[in-house]
């Protein structure tokens, strides 16, 4: 998983079309990234802002897998978003879109509410924006079809919401442009702890080179403390005062020396144990991913085939 930056970020949202694999491919890597979830989502807004209808659309069916394979990972960007997104329905309400276009993002955003994306007040709010706009333009299509659609609109609408998603699965149906589509969400198995990112693996790593178990010079000082402070016969040997209170000082001075160090073994004992989790997440997070592209592989290479054999037919006629 590549490392984040603005210019990455920007890269990859101008290269972005709307096949579900390009979505679905950058989705993953902002969820990965929601750390800097408010920077992604200024900078989806001004791309959203100044592109063009086809590209608002996208940007738009982007926001809503983010949103929607992103709510279990963590409220960031549910949070973000939850900011721009009235100010970019807004927007793209003023584009001349198709009512079948219209519809479909009325659709995400019922989706949205019944799934609790978001609160039925935002969903209002982001309508309100919306529909202000297009009611305002004529339809392109006759009372009588559009009331056919209309009632094919409610019986898609309740198979979707009763059908839609398996909570125990992580395929998703949705409707994009009337058409319904299997998503696979790409985003690794959710472990118990998060992947982390591959530098902050790293640097963890490389701070065990300082752990206290590999602090010489401490474990010198250890070794070399007099036998007299552990030795409870030895104190029948004491000759006065002096040598009394000479001896309970290196008793403390040993005492502090070995309540730090025994300190710091703790919190390197806990720091091995997050380390040990990190790495079993980070592990299976790319397993996952290794295993979720040779499925997307295999399912081209079949795609290929298929279409290869097809042309055969069609020079053997």
């Amino acid at each position: 998983m590549t490392s984040f930056t603005e210019k990455g970020l920007h890269k990859r949202l101008q290269e972005l079309n709307s096949s579900q694999q390009s979505i679905q491919t950058l989705s993953l890597w902002l969820i990965h990234h929601r750390k800097y979830a408010h920077t992604v989502v200024k900078i989806w807004s001004k791309e959203l802002l100044a592109g063009s209808e086809s590209k608002q659309l996208t940007l738009m069916y982007l926001a809503n897998d983010v949103l929607q394979n992103g709510k279990k990972k963590g409220p960031e960007y549910g949070q973000e978003f939850g900011k721009e997104l009235a100010k970019a329905f807004k927007q793209i309400s003023i584009n001349n879109y198709t009512a079948k276009i219209r519809q479909s993002l009325i659709r995400v955003l019922d989706i949205w509410e019944d799934r609790g994306v978001y609160s039925k007040a935002q969903i209002d709010e982001f309508k309100d924006n919306f529909c202000k706009e297009t009611e305002k333009k004529p339809t392109e299509e006759p009372p009588q079809k559009k009331t056919k659609h209309s009632h094919n609109h409610k019986s898609k609408k309740s198979k979707s919401q009763n059908n839609g998603v398996k909570k125990d699965s992580k395929e998703v149906v949705v409707e994009v442009d009337g058409t319904k589509e299997l998503h696979v969400t790409l985003s690794p198995k959710t472990p118990v702890n998060d992947p982390p990112e591959p530098e902050e693996l790293i640097k963890a790593l490389n701070d065990l080179e300082n752990a206290p178990s590999c602090d010489a010079i401490v474990r010198e000082r250890i070794s070399k403390l007099p036998p007299e402070i552990a030795d409870v016969s030895l104190l029948s040997q004491l000759k006065g005062k002096e040598e009394a209170q000479e001896l309970l000082r290196k008793v403390n001075d040993a005492v502090a020396l070995l309540t730090d160090y025994n300190t710091r073994l703790v919190c390197e004992m806990e720091d091995r144990k997050k380390i040990s989790s990190m790495l079993h997440d980070f592990i299976q997070s790319q397993r996952d991913l290794i295993d979720q592209a040779e499925q997307r592989l295999q399912a081209s290479v079949i795609s290929r085939i298929r279409n290869s054999n097809l042309i055969i037919r069609m020079f053997a006629y």
